[in-house]
């Protein structure tokens, strides 16, 4: 229906609305695939029928006509994400569409019949719409790589867009060079800017290819002056001791180096003005401020318009996301040191600058690649490592499942090599990171009807099954034991000599992200990064693996059933190796030698919610986050409280086995909603106390300080005991104190 009301018969207002209504509905890269796989090619020719309608001819066009370009244009920023439509947007001749937007008046009814130099497009252009770099930043990201536009006689449009987008690039530039303050503050140079990067840094050799030569004769004659500026203004940037507001000319400056790094004849007057220091030192200031935090105020609204609210949906994170100036930084960095040669060759690249030593730079990077959420800062972080010999993907579970590397303790499995060398591993890790060092081998029980004593027997058996594999002549002892350092922390640390004997091992176990990087190839935008995931263990095949269940409190009202075993209480089967690694009181009771340290069952005193969310974080080290928007504000407060409990169970769980990164995420959660719900406050105090989550439970006092006299009037402060009911009293007085001393010093 929505992609009937798109159609050229539909009025000009209807077609509006129903670009609006297909442009929530494709939100994010995922919904925006669901979109597609029902009607992909309708949709893009509704889109090329909407752009193409403002664009034959030099006319007058109406008020309405334009809103239909907007929306249309909006759209096609699906062309961000990877997908089919791609290959219908270029089928369907969005090239010459674009283009065709981009010519003067007097030009759109007779678009060129042949390549035109800059100086001609200089002549013929006038400044389109921002959209149109948003659209093809988005289409050039995505191309492949033996992508040929003269095969189909759309050269010369692409060579319109290209060199356009090159010449609106180098004209900010110049603007850049030539004031101090923001320059260019219009959003067509911010997407045309980013446009330039895409095309010169794309996977299509063709266009990154016309793209680079395009741009070096754009800079011609004053390209090196206005390099110069832009590494000048950056040095001043990154010397002071606060970053101040981030204006848009940082914004160019650091986009322009970025795009300058991979010029040859350019690149060579970076490296010998210290760019690369210069670069480290702009990072380190960017992260100092917290600019890799938030999206930047200057970002193009065409790509905030998927990242925003409706409702209650929210959207992932972008690949960029908040990043942007370091991610470019990073960008910027990377291609310098990959063209200044093996690293080992320069040992000078972190003295005479008080920025970072190597070592420094490595665990910030390795920060970023652990703490961040934005995919485009963790896979440039993680493209970096691998020029310092550290080759993967850094997370918080792995740094946790680490600690089992090389430990005997809960080892299932051996790899048995030819000469007789042996390493003990466990096989759920192996199974989950890689899979094709595993051979199937029976196990010592069938499990299909097991009942209570059968589950005791299975682990009591399993604990002493060691399930070997005989590896093959051609794997040697180092290169395995780096091989499981991946499968392990999720990344490895190797000298180059090791490289080939690792690719060759990668790629026989096939672990191209990890090839990816034992190559060094630049990370491809919009990629997701390929973080540590043990989650696949709880399904039927880690229960091959499986050791020992967790037992939540039971649940009267709870109809239970498991597909494992007969068990009639709430459980889920795990493996010791992930709660030995993850948690210190785990890890102490099974060393304790006690009866309960063999018990193929562990009770864990929650409910049944709170244990999912638990071994969720054990597994995956994410925890399930609470509905929000309108599904949040329309419950009841019952319901909400429910909906909040597991949270309050885990904060005192977590401070009872000293998970302190539960705590915080579980306290982030309770906080957030005592801040959106007041009312809730009561009742959390009271859980709060009944569990001595003494912090907790000032956080809700003080949520209440305010409301005490009202509270009092209602009786709702009767729920309380007369303890808590004081904390509250004396909390309001404070309030109450600290209004008036406010007001007497306005």
């Amino acid at each position: 229906m929505v992609v009937q009301c798109m159609d050229s018969t539909q009025p000009p207002s209807v077609r509006v609305e129903a670009f609006k209504l297909a442009r929530l509905l494709a939100m994010s890269g995922e919904r925006c695939s669901k979109m597609m796989r029902l009607c992909c090619e309708p949709i893009v020719q509704a889109i090329i029928c909407g752009l193409r309608g403002c664009s034959l001819s030099g006319r007058q066009i109406a008020k309405d006509q334009i809103s239909l370009l907007v929306e249309a244009g909006h759209l096609a920023l699906i062309t961000r994400w990877a997908g089919e439509h791609h290959i219908y947007f270029w089928k369907l001749g969005i090239d010459r569409v674009l283009s065709t937007l981009l010519l003067s008046k007097s030009h759109k009814a007779q678009p060129p019949q042949h390549s035109l130099s800059l100086k001609e497009l200089r002549a013929i252009t006038d400044e389109g719409p921002a959209f149109i770099w948003d659209i093809i930043g988005g289409l050039v990201t995505h191309c492949g790589e033996d992508f040929n536009p003269e095969m189909n006689g759309s050269d010369i449009f692409i060579g319109i867009l290209i060199g356009c987008a090159c010449l609106t690039f180098v004209d900010l530039v110049h603007q850049s060079s030539q004031i101090y303050q923001d320059a260019a503050n219009n959003i067509s140079g911010r997407s045309a800017s980013r446009a330039v990067l895409m095309m010169i840094y794309s996977p299509c050799k063709y266009i990154a290819s016309q793209a680079r030569s395009k741009l070096s004769e754009a800079l011609k004659p004053e390209g090196k002056r206005y390099l110069k500026s832009l590494m000048d203004y950056l040095c001043y940037v990154s010397s002071r001791d606060e970053f101040g507001r981030t204006d848009e000319r940082t914004f160019f400056s650091i986009v322009g180096l970025t795009c300058y790094s991979v010029l040859p004849q350019y690149r060579k007057y970076v490296l010998q003005s210290d760019g690369i220091k210069m670069l480290l030192a702009f990072i380190k200031q960017c992260l100092k401020n917290d600019f890799h935090l938030g999206r930047l105020s200057f970002a193009p609204n065409s790509q905030n318009m998927f990242s925003s609210w409706t409702c209650c949906q929210t959207c992932a994170e972008d690949w960029d996301g908040g990043g942007i100036l370091v991610l470019f930084g990073l960008w910027g960095l990377a291609e310098l040191i990959q063209n200044s040669g093996p690293m080992r060759n320069h040992p000078d690249l972190f003295c005479g600058q008080m920025e970072y030593t190597e070592a420094q730079f490595i665990n910030k990077l390795q920060e970023i690649c652990s703490d961040t959420s934005i995919p485009g800062l963790r896979w440039y972080a993680a493209y970096l490592l691998s020029y310092f010999g550290v080759y993967g993907f850094p997370s918080r579970l792995g740094k946790r499942i680490g600690n089992a590397f090389g430990e005997k303790e809960n080892a299932d499995m051996q790899l048995i090599l030819k000469n007789g060398e042996s390493l003990s591993i466990h096989g759920v890790v192996l199974m989950v990171q890689c899979p094709s060092l595993l051979q199937t081998v029976e196990l010592p029980l069938d499990k299909g009807s097991s009942d209570s004593s059968s589950v005791r027997q299975y682990t009591e058996l399993t604990n002493k099954f060691k399930k070997e594999v005989h590896l093959s002549s051609h794997v040697h002892h180092l290169p395995l034991v780096k091989l499981l350092e991946f499968v392990y922390l999720g990344y490895l640390q190797a000298g180059e000599d090791l490289l080939k004997s690792l690719k060759s091992f990668a790629k026989h176990c096939k672990l191209q992200p990890l090839l990816q990087m034992l190559h060094r190839n630049r990370p491809k935008w919009g990629m997701a990064f390929p973080g540590l995931d043990l989650a696949l263990a709880l399904n039927s095949d880690g229960h091959t693996f499986s050791d020992v269940a967790l037992e939540a409190e039971a649940n009267e009202a709870m109809q239970w059933t498991c597909k494992f075993c007969s068990v009639l209480v709430p459980h889920m089967h795990v493996h010791k190796v992930i709660l030995w690694s993850s948690c210190d009181y785990f890890r102490a009771m099974f060393q304790s030698g006690m009866q309960e340290s063999r018990s193929p069952f562990i009770k864990v005193p929650v409910s049944w919610e709170a244990l999912v969310k638990l071994v969720d974080w054990l597994y995956s080290d994410k925890l399930p986050t609470l509905v929000t928007g309108c599904l949040w504000d329309n419950m009841d407060e019952r319901k909400k409280l429910q909906e909040l409990q597991p949270y309050l169970e885990l904060c005192w769980l977590a401070d009872y086995w000293l998970l302190d990164d539960i705590q915080e995420h579980c306290s982030r959660v309770i906080n957030s909603c005592l801040d959106s719900s007041g009312n809730l406050s009561l009742e959390v105090l009271q859980i709060a106390a009944r569990l001595s989550l003494w912090k907790l439970a000032e956080t809700a006092v003080n949520r209440l300080a305010p409301s005490y006299s009202r509270l009092r009037l209602t009786g709702e402060i009767e729920k309380l005991d007369k303890d808590l009911a004081d904390m509250v009293r004396v909390a309001s007085v404070r309030h109450s104190q600290d209004s008036t001393k406010c007001k007497l010093e306005e």
